[in-house]
């Protein structure tokens, strides 16, 4: 097992480092992905040796690559968090954005915006959004259980429901706020994407989403003994109840600090964790770290094809993952339809 986790482990991150340089290196002025190499490397204190322009070193250094490395750390958060979601709820349909937890994170991030708490404090935005998160995940959760196990259909109607109240929620706040800066920022922002996100927007992410992320995989064992279903795993000597808490709290605050930094951009946490358990299997001790490592590379990804598919125009990176993975959803649901007989 640790030589499979190393190696998939090793290739996530290789890919990674390539999707960095080449996203750093595409945009309206292109540079040499050897000068991008140069440049980051400058960056982080190792001298190069070589004459570089100072214009370069500000656009990568400066610009782009404080935005693919938020890109990373979302992709991460959400891939992780919907991993997670799949494992306590025993569904493979379970998300962050299908379920409610990313428009509950975005409520609490548009109530800090609209409200004025959040304008001098990036921390707040993270706070609410935690809160938002939790309290849609846990509704969601309630709702859908029956005789004390959660049902699949009944899962997915709930979080229909709950994006739909929730997002009433935040349409009436933005038509009744008189901040109108506030809701045209807001408008571009619940589409999802990372325009415009910097080093301030990094520094807040960074520790709630690699904090979250460790304490999941310290959670992996747990996770695989309640696939086997609830009874087997508190017989296996797991605390159902109080695991199952905290594993909804941090996966809602790492969805939460996503959403709080780029808006909910959809169904990275139901993409990534499918397709690598093709490839690495259902154990989780594999699939947390897998999950992590490939939600940050199809992110980075998906954002860098966003700035360059309609140039000299750029698209939000949540119309690119939506394009994406809604058909992936409509599969999973045709493929386990047998999973709605009970609607």
């Amino acid at each position: 097992m640790g030589r499979r986790i190393a190696i998939v482990c090793s290739v996530l991150m290789a890919l990674m480092v390539l999707v960095l340089v080449v996203s750093a290196a595409h945009g309206p002025a292109a540079i040499s992905y050897t000068n991008v190499a140069q440049l980051i490397l400058r960056g982080i204190g190792f001298q190069t040796g070589l004459d570089l322009s100072a214009s370069d070193f500000a656009i990568v250094n400066q610009v782009r690559l404080p935005r693919i490395l938020v890109g990373l750390l979302v992709g991460a958060a959400l891939a992780s968090s919907g991993a997670t979601l799949q494992g306590v709820f025993r569904n493979p349909l379970a998300d962050p954005s299908i379920i409610g937890v990313s428009v509950g994170g975005s409520l609490g991030a548009v109530i800090a915006i609209t409200t004025g708490i959040a304008t001098d404090n990036l921390w707040v935005l993270p706070a609410f959004s935690f809160v938002g998160a939790m309290s849609a995940a846990a509704v969601v959760y309630g709702m859908s259980l029956v005789n004390g196990q959660s049902q699949p259909a009944t899962l997915l109607l709930a979080g229909i429901a709950i994006n739909a109240l929730l997002g009433a929620l935040i349409s009436a706040l933005l038509l009744l706020t008189n901040r109108f800066p506030e809701v045209q920022a807001i408008l571009s922002w619940l589409i999802g994407g990372l325009r415009g996100r910097g080093w301030a927007h990094f520094s807040v992410i960074v520790g709630p989403v690699l904090v979250t992320v460790i304490l999941l995989m310290a959670f992996a064992r747990d996770l695989n003994l309640l696939l086997l279903g609830e009874e087997t795993a508190q017989g296996l000597g797991v605390d159902v109840p109080h695991t199952r808490l905290v594993l909804m709290a941090l996966a809602s605050l790492a969805a939460g600090a996503a959403v709080s930094i780029t808006g909910p951009i959809g169904f990275v946490g139901l993409v990534v964790p499918h397709m690598l358990r093709l490839v690495v299997g259902p154990d989780y001790r594999l699939l947390l770290p897998a999950s992590t490592l490939g939600g940050a590379v199809f992110l980075a990804a998906m954002d860098t094809l966003a700035r360059l598919v309609v140039q000299p125009a750029e698209l939000q990176v949540g119309i690119i993952t939506a394009l994406l993975g809604a058909p992936f959803f409509l599969y999973l649901l045709y493929r386990n339809r047998r999973l709605m007989r009970t609607l």
